[in-house]
Parts: C-alpha cells; sequence; structure tokens
C-alpha cells in the first residue's frame, strides 16, 4: 500500500481525557474551539444577514435579489483562491498564537466597518467586508487546522477534529439563524445586527487572549508573496506525498458533495418540498446536526485512532441517502406553501428528512478521519501550507459545483434529478480514489472485521509505536490475523505472509492489495525467499511497521508453535544497514475455534456459525525488546506470557 511514516504529532498528555468532550475543560484546546467558533458564527450571521437585506428590504438596480447571494458567496472564496499559499506560509513561519491574536483583532476591524455599513446602509462597503472576511477566514484556516496536531496526541485527533467540525456546523446554524432573525426587526434589524458582528468578534478576541503558545514549525522560511507561483508550489508541496495528496482530493470532493445540497436548500425547499422559508431553515438545521453528530461519532468508532476505515464507510452512506432522497422526493403532491407545523406533519416528509439526516451523519463520518490523516500524516514543516492547498482546492471545487449545479439546472434537470447524479458520481469518485489510496479499503476491511463481525478488544496497543520503524511479532492462529492486526494499529503495516495465502480467492486479493511480501521455504523456491527479505529490509529503512509471524504458518492445533529463524535474519540485515528497530511482541487471543481458524480436523471455514456471531477475541501488546536481544527462543516466550497460563494460543471455543 501507499504508506508513509507518520509526522510527529504532539506528545501524549500526562492525564489523557476521557473523551473528546472532556477537551473543553482543557487550556490547550478549549479557547481554540471558542475562539474558531464564534469566528464561524461571526461569518455566517454576518453573511446572511447582509443577503437577506439585499434581497428583501432594501432594492438595487445593479445588485437584483437574485444575483445577491452568489455575489456574496463569490466574493468570500475569492480571497481563498489568492491568499491560501500566503497564510499557509505564514501559519509556518510564525508562533501560531501570535498569528490567531492578529486575525482577530483584524475581525474586530472588519466589524466595525461592517457595523458602519449595515448602518448606513452601504452596500458597496459591505461587499467590501464580505471580502474581508474571507480573507480573515483565509488566514485562519491553515492556523485551525495546522494547531490541532500541535497540541493533540494521535488518539486526541480524531476526537479534537470531530469537535471543530461539529462546533463550526453549530455555529455555522446559529449565525445563519441569528443572522436572519436580527435583521428582521422592524426598523432596528440592520442596528442589531451591527452590535451583534462586533460583540462577537470581541468574543473572538477575548477567547484567543487564553490559546497557549504554538512555536513555528519552520521558523527560517522565506516567505514568497506571490500568490500564483505560491499556489503552485502548494499544489506541487501536497502532490510529493500520494496519500496526503489524494486525502486532500477526498476532502474537496466532499466540499463539492455538500455544495451542491447546500445550495440548492431554498429552491427544493419552495420548488420540490413546497414549503416557507421556515421549511428551507429545517433543511439547514437537519443538515448540521447530522454532520455534527457524524462528527462526533467518529471517536466513538474509531477507538480514538485516526481511523481512515470509516471514510468508504461515510462514502458508502452518502451515496445511498442521496440517491433515496432523490427518489423520495420524487412525487410529492403539489400543494400551496407549507408552514413547518404542516410541512413535518406530513409522513412523506419523514423519509426527506431523515435521508438528509443520515446524508449528513455519513459526511461527518467521510470527512473526519481524512482532515486528522492529513494533519498526521503531513510534516510538521510544512502542515500549514498543506492546509492551505486544500484550502485552495476546497475553493475550487466548490466553485465548480456551482457552476456544475447551474448547467444541470440550465439543461433541463429538476433538483431530484441533480441529487441523483450528484449520488451516484459519489460512488464513482469514492471507488477511483479508494483504488488510488488502497489503504483506505484495507482499514475499511480491518474496520468492519473488528467491530461487526468480532468484538475485538486491544490491550496494551500504546506500545505501537507513533513513528520509526520496528518490527511486529504475533502468533498466527487464523486466517484473518493480519486483518485484525491492521485494525490495532494506527499506521499501515508491511506483513510478512506465507506465499500460499496469496491463492485464497479473497483474502489474497486483499492482501496483495496491502502489499504483504510473500515468503516461501528456501528449499522451496530460493528467489521467493531471497526477494522476501530484500523488501522486509526496504520497508525497515523507509521507517514503517514489518510485522512477521515467527511461527512461520497458522497453528493447526491451537498451540503456540516453536519459533523459526527468520525474524533474526530481519533483524541481522536491519543491522547491517545502521538500524535497529524495535520488536513489539502481540498475541491475539480467543481467535482458535472461530470459522477462519484450522480447527476443523486442520482445515477453515467450514462452520460458519460455530462460534455465534460477534464473538470476542483479542489482542495483547507487550513493551517493545532491543533488537540485539531478541531471540527466537525468548521471544516466544514473551508472547506466551502474553497469552498467559490458562490459554497458550487461545482457549478453543471460549469468550473471553
Amino acid at each position: 500500500m501507499d504508506t508513509v511514516a507518520a509526522a510527529p504529532v504532539a506528545a501524549p498528555a500526562a492525564h489523557q481525557p476521557p473523551n473528546q468532550f472532556a477537551l473543553l475543560r482543557q487550556r490547550r484546546f478549549a479557547p481554540f474551539f471558542w475562539t474558531q467558533f464564534a469566528g464561524a458564527a461571526n461569518d455566517n450571521l454576518f453573511k446572511f444577514a447582509f443577503t437577506v437585506l439585499v434581497t428583501y428590504q432594501l432594492q438595487l438596480r445593479w445588485l437584483p435579489p437574485s444575483l445577491a447571494g452568489l455575489v456574496i458567496g463569490a466574493l468570500f472564496i475569492l480571497p481563498f483562491l489568492l491568499f491560501s499559499a500566503t497564510s499557509g506560509q505564514l501559519a509556518d513561519k510564525y508562533d501560531k498564537r501570535a498569528l490567531i491574536r492578529l486575525v482577530k483583532w483584524l475581525e474586530i476591524g472588519i466589524m466595525l466597518l461592517a457595523a458602519a455599513g449595515f448602518l448606513a446602509p452601504d452596500v458597496p462597503l459591505l461587499l467590501a467586508c464580505i471580502f474581508l472576511m474571507g480573507l480573515h477566514s483565509t488566514l485562519f484556516g491553515p492556523v485551525k487546522f495546522a494547531y490541532l496536531p500541535q497540541h493533540l496526541d494521535e488518539r486526541e485527533l480524531t476526537g479534537g477534529n470531530g469537535m471543530v467540525e461539529m462546533g463550526t456546523f453549530v455555529a455555522i446554524l446559529l449565525g445563519n439563524v441569528a443572522g436572519g432573525l436580527l435583521v428582521a426587526i422592524p426598523g432596528v434589524g440592520a442596528h442589531w445586527v451591527a452590535a451583534t458582528c462586533v460583540v462577537l468578534a470581541l468574543v473572538g478576541r477575548l477567547a484567543a487572549q487564553a490559546i497557549p503558545a504554538s512555536p513555528p514549525s519552520d521558523p527560517h522560511l522565506a516567505v514568497n508573496w506571490n500568490p500564483v507561483s505560491e499556489t503552485w508550489r502548494n499544489l506541487k508541496l501536497a502532490r510529493d506525498d500520494v496519500v496526503v495528496f489524494r486525502s486532500l482530493l477526498g476532502i474537496s470532493w466532499m466540499w463539492f458533495f455538500g455544495a451542491v445540497f447546500l445550495g440548492q436548500f431554498p429552491s427544493f425547499a419552495k420548488e420540490v418540498l413546497h414549503g416557507g422559508e421556515q421549511v428551507a431553515s429545517l433543511l439547514l438545521v437537519v443538515f448540521s446536526v447530522g454532520i455534527g453528530a457524524g462528527s462526533l461519532l467518529c471517536e466513538k468508532l474509531s477507538r480514538r485512532h485516526v481511523e481512515i476505515g470509516l471514510v468508504p464507510l461515510g462514502a458508502i452512506g452518502m451515496t445511498l441517502f442521496a440517491i433515496d432522497l432523490a427518489f423520495a422526493a420524487r412525487g410529492l403532491p403539489a400543494t400551496g406553501p407549507q408552514g413547518l407545523a404542516t410541512f413535518v406533519s406530513q409522513p412523506a416528509h419523514w423519509r426527506v428528512m431523515a435521508d438528509l439526516a443520515l446524508l449528513s451523519l455519513f459526511a461527518g463520518l467521510y470527512s473526519v478521519p481524512m482532515y486528522a490523516l492529513v494533519q498526521l500524516r503531513s510534516q510538521p514543516t510544512h502542515r500549514a501550507r498543506i492546509v492551505a492547498a486544500n484550502n485552495i482546492l476546497n475553493a475550487l471545487f466548490m466553485i465548480a459545483s456551482s457552476v456544475l449545479a447551474g448547467a444541470l439546472l440550465h439543461a433541463g434537470l429538476g433538483i431530484p434529478q441533480i441529487f441523483l447524479a450528484v449520488g451516484i458520481a459519489n460512488a464513482v469518485v469514492a471507488v477511483y480514489i479508494f483504488l488510488l489510496v488502497p489503504e483506505y479499503l484495507l482499514r475499511f476491511f480491518a474496520w468492519f472485521l473488528s467491530r461487526v463481525v468480532y468484538r475485538f478488544r486491544i490491550r496494551g496497543d500504546e506500545h505501537i509505536p507513533a513513528q520509526g520503524a520496528a518490527v511486529l511479532a504475533c502468533n498466527h492462529v487464523s486466517y484473518v490475523d493480519a486483518i485484525l492486526l491492521m485494525a490495532a494499529s494506527p499506521r499501515p503495516i508491511r506483513f510478512m505472509m506465507d506465499h500460499r495465502i496469496f491463492r485464497a480467492p479473497v483474502l489474497g486479493w486483499i492482501f496483495r492489495l496491502a502489499k504483504a511480501i510473500p515468503i516461501a521455504p528456501q528449499a522451496e523456491d530460493p528467489g521467493v525467499y531471497a526477494a522476501a527479505f530484500d523488501r522486509a529490509a526496504q520497508v525497515l529503512r523507509e521507517g514503517d511497521l514489518l510485522l512477521i509471524f515467527p511461527e512461520g504458518a497458522i497453528t493447526r492445533d491451537g498451540q503456540l508453535q516453536p519459533f523459526k529463524g527468520g525474524i533474526v535474519k530481519v533483524l541481522d540485515r536491519a543491522r547491517a544497514e545502521g538500524l535497529a528497530p524495535p520488536v513489539v511482541p502481540m498475541a491475539l487471543t480467543n481467535l482458535w475455534g472461530s470459522f477462519f481458524s484450522r480447527i476443523e480436523q486442520g482445515r477453515a471455514m467450514v462452520r460458519p456459525f460455530r462460534r455465534g456471531v460477534w464473538s470476542r477475541v483479542g489482542l495483547r501488546v507487550g513493551p517493545p525488546m532491543p533488537a540485539g536481544q531478541v531471540q527466537p527462543d525468548g521471544l516466544r516466550a514473551r508472547i506466551a506470557d502474553l497469552l498467559g497460563p490458562a490459554r497458550p494460543t487461545a482457549m478453543e471455543g471460549s469468550v473471553s
């Protein structure tokens, strides 16, 4: 598989919070969270109030209501295209706390100008403020996503990103609702909007005061102020890391996908659902709640690791419910404009709302692990510039979504047909990305096996190194050992495996996709034998994890077999190249007697439910052993200790 050594993240906190919500009580996260929350709320309150003002209250010949939303959206996105490259450099070069405070001072100045624009009212000034708030968000974006891995460790990164994603969509929702309500107050609506925007900017600056220091990752960087050449350089920088760049494309596709739905909500509510403005607001509420719920679920479903196996799950849900939403919206009876109570009272609309809620929930499952992966795998010295490249791609994809949706509408397609087309396109794009980066698909198989087929409990996984080369050594009980071990490690693993397993119809395809290393006895195939050790040495040189089953084959009697000398040869080869990777002993428990073990007279996969459904299996990981102290018998004794005195390999047919 395409692998990249994990970039360093923050050291684990002395007392790791029990869940993602506990981060809100910690200074390293809470002030940052509320700073970005206030900023996102202010952005959307200002934009939506201004849109309503131009659409309903001011009559401007040069800015008709039909173009107001498009012009405001375009002005807000334009700075992302022009200045993201520069903002990424600044975030890498300077202390992120200082940059956040500077950006919040800028927000206060912009909101004071906007307040004057609302009071006048002065539409050109307000349009200029829209552009400036876009610049504010452009400067804050790279800092925002580069800050998290500097203060959260790998186990907190998914939860932290989930909280930020949830907070952002809740802030967007509250900002839109508040903007619409405040600007509609007769006579003084604009005054209330002006005051609220300034107050939110002050709240954001006050929260930023408590953000801890965040030293620059590349203080000697020479800033290139040419946005065109630097944008191109950032995109090339992102492409240097295949997994990260294709993850950026996956994130940008999610924004394309979401922008199609969000952009069509007003028309969808009016023309298809036959509802009024309150129904359009309800759709936004349902969508935001779904995204927030999916974002928060990521930590629970990922066992507090960066689990990219959730991304295919998210893509499947996005496709299924986008398509079902298209069919649910077809054939709804034509009625006059419906209020909120009338709309909700009709069962035909419940399916529409359920589809929208589940679609957005799966979008949260899709996006959060991708953001966390980009943060984890990007090199710290240019992490902010990678995020800046992502912002550029996001802006381009959102513009493309607006152009494509407009073209499809102009061609005569209805909104449900557009939703159907986007749902099908999502499946095509997802398959393309997952084939280009098979790690996503492999992690999905591992996640499914460990969470749906089995109840997989892991102990001691903190002993798996977060970075750098290491050799993992584990007992071999079943045909799915490698897939379960994938689920246990937040980092990709390369496996040395018996060449015969590659002949299995499905498992062989999975292991070839994972670029597992086949090994055969030297007497049987000297070429395969020699090539296996060459490839193992390359894995360790590249700083990745290599897993070996020292028994050499799957146990036929449930007992821990004698260890062969192959692991010593791997370590000797590494030592000759100046490497001393630690060896991490691991023990799979309770797999003997399962469908995939050889309990049926040496055969596997004979009785599908011989252990029932969702049986418990486990993995115990011991402290690393220095490479120079590893011998087959000593390593076997360590793994036997992990298995425990009552279970040499695992207790047959029992449930731990």
